[in-house]
Order: C-alpha cells, then structure tokens, then sequence
C-alpha cells in the first residue's frame, strides 16, 4: 500500500505533469514543424535548386536506397525546432532568471570622515587626511 502512495505522490508532483505535457505539446509542434519543411520551405529551397522535393532524392547502392533527401528533411526540421526553442524559450527563461537574481550591492570598502568629508578605509581608526580619531 505505501509503494502504491509513493507512486500516486510521484506522479502527481507538479515537474513530472510539466514535464508529460511538454511531451505531449512538443510532439503536435514537430508535426507542425515537419509539415512547413515538407509544405513550404523545402520546396521553396528545391525551386532554387531546381528539385521539386528534397525527400525523393535518394541512391541506390546494391539494391539498397539511401533516401539523403528526406534526412536533409529531417536536419531542415530540427534546425527550424531548436531556433523556435532558443528563441521563444531559452532565451526569455534566461532573461527572466537574470533579472530575478539581482546582485546585492557589494559591501563597501571606505567611509567618509566625519570631521573632514574625505574618504577612508571602512576599518580606518583615524582620518588620515585631518588625523581626528574615528569611532569603530
């Protein structure tokens, strides 16, 4: 009964749900990618080249085809998804992680004078500009 609890804790922790449906989302948004690769970019690049669909473009060698268009598909695809991540993702996470780690200021090192207003030493005893002696 205790693994059983376990398990239900385990899957209902809010990073492992994140995590399924950023699964779930990233596949239906490959298969949005995949269709503007094959759809618009690849014959829009094959029109420049003069081949009307890079994934018929293969070789046979003994028999055997070597589809190297369809994997220039698939580089065209991945470059396209890890843009869009680096860019609509990454790069506003890391912005947004900056600015909520703002730095303390630094402790400072010097202090001014009472007497003369001139600046010294944070652990100084006595002004060495006007020598009065300085409360620690």
């Amino acid at each position: 009964m205790t693994l059983l609890n376990d398990f239900k804790a385990f899957i209902l922790r809010g990073n492992v749900v994140d995590l399924a449906v950023a699964v779930v989302i990233g596949a239906a948004f490959k298969s949005i990618v995949d269709a503007l690769v094959a759809d618009l970019i690849t014959p829009f690049i094959a029109a420049v080249g003069g081949e009307p669909d890079f994934s018929a473009l293969d070789i046979t060698v003994n028999g055997s085809h070597i589809l190297y268009g369809h994997f220039i598909n698939q580089i065209v695809s991945f470059l396209i998804i890890a843009a869009v991540v680096f860019f609509f993702i990454v790069t506003p996470t890391n912005h947004l992680i900056a600015r909520s780690r703002k730095q303390p200021p630094p402790d400072p090192t010097t202090r001014k004078c009472p007497e003369c207003v001139s600046s010294i030493p944070i652990d100084a005893r006595r002004c060495a500009f006007c020598t009065s002696p300085l409360a620690a």
